[in-house]
Protein backbone atom coordinates (compact mmCIF):
# COMPACT_ATOMS: atom_id res chain seq x y z
CA UNK A 1 0.00 0.00 0.00
CA UNK A 2 1.04 3.61 -0.51
CA UNK A 3 1.67 5.95 2.41
CA UNK A 4 -1.71 7.57 1.79
CA UNK A 5 -3.44 4.19 1.84
CA UNK A 6 -1.61 3.23 5.03
CA UNK A 7 -2.73 6.47 6.66
CA UNK A 8 -6.35 5.95 5.61
CA UNK A 9 -6.30 2.34 6.87
CA UNK A 10 -4.93 3.48 10.25
CA UNK A 11 -7.58 6.20 10.49
CA UNK A 12 -10.37 3.75 9.71
CA UNK A 13 -9.08 1.20 12.19
CA UNK A 14 -9.29 3.86 14.90
CA UNK A 15 -12.70 4.95 13.60
CA UNK A 16 -14.04 1.39 13.81
CA UNK A 17 -12.69 1.03 17.33
CA UNK A 18 -14.37 4.29 18.39
CA UNK A 19 -17.63 3.27 16.71
CA UNK A 20 -17.62 -0.02 18.61
CA UNK A 21 -17.57 1.98 21.85
CA UNK A 22 -19.58 5.13 21.07
CA UNK A 23 -21.69 3.96 18.13
CA UNK A 24 -21.61 5.09 14.52
CA UNK A 25 -23.73 8.14 15.29
CA UNK A 26 -21.22 9.15 17.94
CA UNK A 27 -18.42 9.03 15.40
CA UNK A 28 -17.63 12.45 13.96
CA UNK A 29 -14.78 14.07 12.08
CA UNK A 30 -14.09 16.06 15.25
CA UNK A 31 -13.92 13.06 17.59
CA UNK A 32 -11.78 11.14 15.11
CA UNK A 33 -9.43 14.09 14.78
CA UNK A 34 -9.02 14.20 18.55
CA UNK A 35 -8.12 10.51 18.73
CA UNK A 36 -5.83 10.38 15.72
CA UNK A 37 -4.08 13.72 16.20
CA UNK A 38 -5.01 14.75 12.67
CA UNK A 39 -6.64 18.01 11.72
CA UNK A 40 -10.31 18.14 10.76
CA UNK A 41 -9.35 19.52 7.37
CA UNK A 42 -6.98 16.60 6.86
CA UNK A 43 -9.73 14.12 7.67
CA UNK A 44 -12.18 15.90 5.38
CA UNK A 45 -9.80 15.16 2.53
CA UNK A 46 -10.33 11.45 3.26
CA UNK A 47 -14.05 11.59 4.08
CA UNK A 48 -16.30 14.25 2.64
CA UNK A 49 -19.29 13.61 4.89
CA UNK A 50 -20.34 11.85 8.07
CA UNK A 51 -22.18 9.20 6.05
CA UNK A 52 -19.11 8.54 3.92
CA UNK A 53 -17.12 8.13 7.13
CA UNK A 54 -19.72 5.70 8.50
CA UNK A 55 -19.67 3.52 5.39
CA UNK A 56 -15.87 3.50 5.29
CA UNK A 57 -15.79 2.60 8.99
CA UNK A 58 -18.17 -0.31 8.47
CA UNK A 59 -16.02 -1.51 5.57
CA UNK A 60 -12.97 -1.43 7.84
CA UNK A 61 -14.93 -3.50 10.33
CA UNK A 62 -15.81 -6.02 7.64
CA UNK A 63 -12.15 -6.27 6.62
CA UNK A 64 -11.13 -6.99 10.23
CA UNK A 65 -13.99 -9.47 10.63
CA UNK A 66 -13.00 -11.29 7.45
CA UNK A 67 -9.40 -11.66 8.59
CA UNK A 68 -10.32 -12.57 12.18
CA UNK A 69 -13.31 -14.86 11.69
CA UNK A 70 -14.02 -15.92 8.12
CA UNK A 71 -10.60 -16.66 6.61
CA UNK A 72 -9.39 -18.78 9.56
CA UNK A 73 -12.69 -20.70 9.68
CA UNK A 74 -12.63 -21.48 5.97
CA UNK A 75 -9.35 -23.31 6.49
CA UNK A 76 -11.24 -25.93 8.51
CA UNK A 77 -12.64 -29.00 6.75
CA UNK A 78 -16.14 -28.76 5.30
CA UNK A 79 -18.86 -29.99 7.58
CA UNK A 80 -19.22 -29.66 11.34
CA UNK A 81 -15.55 -28.70 11.69
CA UNK A 82 -16.10 -25.53 9.64
CA UNK A 83 -19.37 -24.71 11.40
CA UNK A 84 -17.57 -25.07 14.72
CA UNK A 85 -14.67 -22.92 13.52
CA UNK A 86 -17.01 -20.09 12.51
CA UNK A 87 -18.57 -20.18 15.95
CA UNK A 88 -15.26 -20.34 17.82
CA UNK A 89 -13.68 -17.52 15.85
CA UNK A 90 -16.77 -15.35 16.26
CA UNK A 91 -16.59 -15.80 20.05
CA UNK A 92 -12.95 -14.73 19.89
CA UNK A 93 -14.03 -11.73 17.81
CA UNK A 94 -16.68 -10.80 20.38
CA UNK A 95 -14.37 -11.15 23.37
CA UNK A 96 -11.14 -9.51 22.37
CA UNK A 97 -10.02 -10.16 18.80
CA UNK A 98 -12.37 -7.53 17.41
CA UNK A 99 -12.57 -4.00 18.79
CA UNK A 100 -12.49 -2.52 22.29
CA UNK A 101 -16.27 -2.16 22.30
CA UNK A 102 -16.92 -5.65 20.94
CA UNK A 103 -18.65 -6.45 17.68
CA UNK A 104 -19.18 -3.22 15.74
CA UNK A 105 -22.05 -4.60 13.66
CA UNK A 106 -24.46 -5.41 16.49
CA UNK A 107 -24.79 -1.87 17.89
CA UNK A 108 -24.77 -0.50 14.34
CA UNK A 109 -27.77 -2.67 13.48
CA UNK A 110 -29.78 -0.99 16.26
CA UNK A 111 -28.60 2.48 15.33
CA UNK A 112 -29.26 2.18 11.62
CA UNK A 113 -32.40 0.03 11.48
CA UNK A 114 -34.65 3.09 11.03
CA UNK A 115 -32.12 5.36 9.32
CA UNK A 116 -32.30 4.97 5.52
CA UNK A 117 -29.10 5.70 3.67
CA UNK A 118 -25.85 4.30 2.36
CA UNK A 119 -24.59 3.15 5.77
CA UNK A 120 -27.75 1.15 6.49
CA UNK A 121 -27.75 -0.33 2.99
CA UNK A 122 -24.15 -1.43 3.32
CA UNK A 123 -24.74 -2.97 6.75
CA UNK A 124 -27.82 -4.88 5.53
CA UNK A 125 -25.84 -6.24 2.59
CA UNK A 126 -22.94 -7.44 4.72
CA UNK A 127 -25.15 -8.98 7.39
CA UNK A 128 -27.09 -10.86 4.70
CA UNK A 129 -23.78 -12.10 3.31
CA UNK A 130 -22.90 -13.40 6.79
CA UNK A 131 -26.21 -15.26 7.03
CA UNK A 132 -25.70 -16.63 3.51
CA UNK A 133 -22.26 -17.89 4.52
CA UNK A 134 -23.71 -19.66 7.55
CA UNK A 135 -26.43 -21.24 5.42
CA UNK A 136 -23.90 -22.33 2.78
CA UNK A 137 -21.70 -23.84 5.48
CA UNK A 138 -24.69 -25.81 6.76
CA UNK A 139 -25.37 -27.07 3.22
CA UNK A 140 -21.78 -28.26 2.98
CA UNK A 141 -22.31 -30.11 6.27
CA UNK A 142 -25.28 -31.87 4.68
CA UNK A 143 -23.15 -32.81 1.66
CA UNK A 144 -20.46 -34.32 3.92
CA UNK A 145 -23.08 -36.32 5.82
CA UNK A 146 -22.54 -34.42 9.09
CA UNK A 147 -26.02 -32.86 9.03
CA UNK A 148 -29.41 -34.37 8.26
CA UNK A 149 -30.58 -33.97 4.69
CA UNK A 150 -33.78 -32.25 5.83
CA UNK A 151 -32.05 -29.45 7.78
CA UNK A 152 -33.45 -26.03 6.86
CA UNK A 153 -30.16 -24.21 6.28
CA UNK A 154 -31.65 -20.72 6.38
CA UNK A 155 -33.28 -21.54 9.72
CA UNK A 156 -29.98 -22.96 10.95
CA UNK A 157 -28.21 -19.72 9.97
CA UNK A 158 -30.85 -17.68 11.76
CA UNK A 159 -30.53 -19.68 14.97
CA UNK A 160 -26.72 -19.64 14.78
CA UNK A 161 -26.82 -15.85 14.50
CA UNK A 162 -29.28 -15.41 17.37
CA UNK A 163 -26.90 -17.32 19.65
CA UNK A 164 -24.23 -14.74 18.84
CA UNK A 165 -26.63 -11.87 19.48
CA UNK A 166 -27.62 -13.36 22.82
CA UNK A 167 -23.99 -13.89 23.75
CA UNK A 168 -23.18 -10.27 22.95
CA UNK A 169 -25.91 -8.99 25.27
CA UNK A 170 -24.94 -11.36 28.08
CA UNK A 171 -21.24 -10.58 27.73
CA UNK A 172 -21.26 -6.85 26.97
CA UNK A 173 -24.38 -5.54 28.71
CA UNK A 174 -25.03 -7.99 31.52
CA UNK A 175 -21.33 -8.71 32.22
CA UNK A 176 -22.29 -12.34 32.68
CA UNK A 177 -19.15 -14.35 33.31
CA UNK A 178 -20.89 -17.46 31.99
CA UNK A 179 -21.86 -15.85 28.67
CA UNK A 180 -19.45 -17.92 26.59
CA UNK A 181 -20.41 -21.14 28.39
CA UNK A 182 -24.12 -20.48 27.84
CA UNK A 183 -23.54 -19.68 24.17
CA UNK A 184 -21.48 -22.83 23.64
CA UNK A 185 -24.14 -24.97 25.31
CA UNK A 186 -26.84 -23.51 23.07
CA UNK A 187 -24.62 -23.97 20.01
CA UNK A 188 -23.96 -27.62 20.89
CA UNK A 189 -27.71 -28.20 21.08
CA UNK A 190 -28.15 -26.61 17.65
CA UNK A 191 -25.44 -28.85 16.17
CA UNK A 192 -26.88 -31.92 17.89
CA UNK A 193 -30.32 -31.20 16.49
CA UNK A 194 -28.94 -30.71 12.96
CA UNK A 195 -26.96 -33.92 13.20
CA UNK A 196 -29.68 -36.25 14.50
CA UNK A 197 -31.93 -38.27 12.25
CA UNK A 198 -35.30 -36.54 12.08
CA UNK A 199 -38.18 -38.28 13.88
CA UNK A 200 -41.24 -38.69 11.67
CA UNK A 201 -44.76 -38.85 13.08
Amino acid sequence: MTKGQDTRAAILDEAANLASINGLNGLTIGSLAAHTGMSKSGLFRHFGSKEELQVATLKAGVDRFTETVIRPALRASRGIARVQALFDHWLEWGTGQGFDGGCIFIPASFELDDQPGAARDYLVTTQQQWLDLLATTARKAIETGDFRTDVDCDQFAHEFNTILLGFNQAHRLMRNGRAAHLARYQFERLIKDASHVAVTA
